[in-house]
């Protein structure tokens, strides 16, 4: 989770740096020629940037999935060994309550006989 964490706060950090250089520029006291010029390498500047953030997003994004598809898996282990266990144990108290019924059948026979 920290990955993901570290990876949204480094585009926000890009995101945040363009936008200030913008601003920057825009409310700087330079003339309109020089603006210009800077906005233009600006410009030139945000494919190259965007390409950043997007390859950085793709690299959270997988890291995301692969801990997803991990912890996917850690549970569906842990689901069936939990139902292997239910099953043991469920066959073991059937076997309990099929000795505990044939002992008390056996224990109504004689019974039945000394009355007879």
């Amino acid at each position: 989770m920290s990955n993901n964490r570290s990876g949204v706060f480094i585009g926000g950090l890009m995101l945040g740096a363009t936008i200030g250089a913008l601003t920057g520029l825009l409310a700087a006291p330079r003339t309109g020629r020089e603006t210009r010029k800077l906005l233009k390498k600006s410009a030139n500047a945000i494919p190259e940037l965007a390409e950043d953030l997007s390859t950085s997003v793709q690299i959270q994004a997988d890291r995301l999935s692969a801990s997803a598809l991990r912890n996917w898996d850690d549970t569906l282990d842990r689901l069936r060994e939990a139902i292997a266990a239910g099953i043991d144990a469920s066959q073991r108290e059937s076997q309990v309550l099929k000795r505990q019924t044939a002992v008390e059948d056996s224990d109504t026979v004689p019974q039945q006989l000394e009355r007879s």
